[in-house]
């Protein structure tokens, strides 16, 4: 056995037990579109993010759906440079990651892989509760921009429920400012939580576990879109991040929070008409 082999065995593991782990502790409900299943070729799955940098609910829901897709094998996950600066890239890059460049997407299209992108990145993952349900790319286009130059399907992948396994309070993006995070790290949000086991707490969990509460989670695979004739980068990530954002609402509308169960729609009785009296 060589050095490398443990390390490799136990993100392996790793990995398998986080997809079983939003299976099974986060009741995942699966829904994946037939014409998703039956898309010829390589595609770009772009997802969108739950909470959290390194550890990421929503990271782990699309891999279950891709594995059940039967596409995780053949996929490699483009995933923010702060895995590397925090010294943990090499070890996730056993498991198919790499650095969210161009130059990453173009070896993986190259050699005939499916790639996942998360747009939205840290102004994403480390949105506030009352946010949770938003699906924000911060105007980035160039992950559209390269499946319009190379020809490549997008399949969108829409997660819920992580949002809700702790609590994030508003003020991380100027925080990111005012300490020099922004600057240093190259994130936008310093994330501001009330989690279990750290409590409150200010930087720290998104970088490192947390014990997440047992929140339902959805995830939908939806049809593979293309750009339409003329349509430049920008107007093709609008349109991608607006059915996305229409998937999240259908997911969560009536939804209570952590339980997942759909509560019956509150009709307002109209107001009685004077023409009643």
């Amino acid at each position: 056995m060589t050095s490398s082999e443990p390390a490799t065995l136990l993100m392996w593991a790793l990995e398998r037990l986080g997809i079983e782990g939003v299976r099974l502790y986060h009741r995942l409900d699966l829904t994946v579109s037939r014409e998703a299943l039956t898309e010829p070729g390589a595609v770009m799955y772009v997802a969108n993010h739950g909470f959290g940098g390194i550890v990421d609910l929503n990271v782990l829901a699309a891999l279950a759906a891709l594995d059940d897709m039967g596409r995780l094998p053949w996929t490699t996950v483009l995933t923010h440079r702060i895995a590397w600066t925090l010294g943990v890239g090499r070890l996730l890059e056993v498991i198919g990651a790499r650095p969210a460049t161009r130059e990453s997407a173009d070896e993986a299209r190259d050699a005939g892989r499916d790639v996942l992108v998360m747009p939205g990145g840290d102004a994403e993952c480390f949105r506030p509760w009352s946010e949770r349900n938003r699906v924000v790319f911060d105007d980035r286009s160039g992950f559209a921009d390269w499946a319009i130059e190379r020809d490549v399907p997008v399949v969108p992948i829409v997660s819920s429920g992580a949002g809700e396994s702790l609590l994030v309070l508003p003020g991380g993006r100027r925080l990111a400012r005012i300490t020099g995070a922004a600057r240093f790290l190259r994130v936008q949000v310093l994330p501001v939580t009330v989690s279990i086991p750290w409590g409150l707490n200010v930087g720290l969990v998104g970088f490192l576990p947390y014990l997440p509460l047992p929140t339902k989670m959805r995830t939908t695979v939806l049809d593979p879109m293309r750009p339409r004739e003329g349509e430049d980068a920008v107007a093709f990530a609008w349109r991608i991040r607006t059915a996305m954002q229409e998937a999240l609402d259908r997911d969560t509308r009536h939804r209570l929070p952590v339980l997942g169960w759909r509560l019956p729609a509150i009709r307002s009785r109209p107001a009685p008409s004077a023409l009643d009296a």
